[in-house]
């Protein structure tokens, strides 16, 4: 007959048991995420330097010392890598736009915000971006759709914005659209020139980015915060 302490024993590890799955399930994603991260930053390298085209997985796998059907396990083609190298820098943007906007504040608050992080994001990921300004032409059309997509929703979002510190009298802009289509722009330029170690700072650049932006938007004589 079992004892009173067995059975407690037991019933311990059976309500431990769940939580012993979950624990091994995370590890498992964690794993994987973590794998599929490794294969981005190679792939990412090799597509900055040489270009997608020349670019064969066979060379992202030597450097990554795995077989080719080790990166087929999580990407099934390279223009999946492609993709998945070329949403990251709109993606990350578009969710420091969204977080910016949540924060309370006035439109030249939250701008100053928009500007900031995702002049970092865009420094962080410059070999992405990069990648993604000179190899869009290479994507699948569904995918650089969804990347047009997901660039339209950003502007739109930081056009509505503009909009806001228009009514407000933040901003003096005739066109809130175009006007956040030449801010995306300006950002996103960051990627092509910014050197790591070379004359200015990523600090220097992130808050030259805010000066040029404040300068776009807000009326002649506004004193820049």
């Amino acid at each position: 007959m079992q004892t009173a302490a067995a059975l407690a024993t037991d019933i311990a590890d059976l309500m431990d048991k769940p939580k012993k799955k979950r624990a091994a399930s995370q590890l498992k994603d964690e794993i994987t995420a973590y794998k599929r991260r490794r294969i981005l930053e190679e792939a990412s390298h090799f597509f900055f330097l040489n270009g997608y085209e020349a670019t064969t997985l066979d060379s992202v796998a030597e450097q990554l010392n795995v077989t080719k059907p080790f990166i087929y396990s999580y990407y099934k083609n390279k223009g999946e890598l492609l993709y998945e190298i070329c949403q990251t820098g709109i993606q990350l943007s578009l969710t420091a736009l969204e977080e910016a906007l949540s924060v309370e504040g006035t439109a030249s608050e939250q701008l100053k915000i928009v500007v900031e992080r995702v002049a970092r994001i865009i420094i962080e990921n410059q070999r992405y971006v990069t990648v993604y300004l000179r190899e869009e032409k290479c994507l699948l059309p569904e995918d650089a759709r969804r990347i047009r997509d997901l660039r339209h929703t950003f502007d739109t979002k930081l056009a509505a914005l503009l909009e806001k510190g228009k009514r407000t009298g933040e901003f003096d802009v005739t066109h809130p659209s175009r006007t956040a289509i030449w801010v995306s722009g300006l950002l996103s330029w960051i990627a092509l020139w910014y050197h790591e170690g070379g004359r200015w700072s990523a600090t220097e650049v992130v808050m030259d980015a805010i000066t040029m932006v404040q300068k776009m938007v807000q009326p002649a004589g506004a004193a820049h915060g």
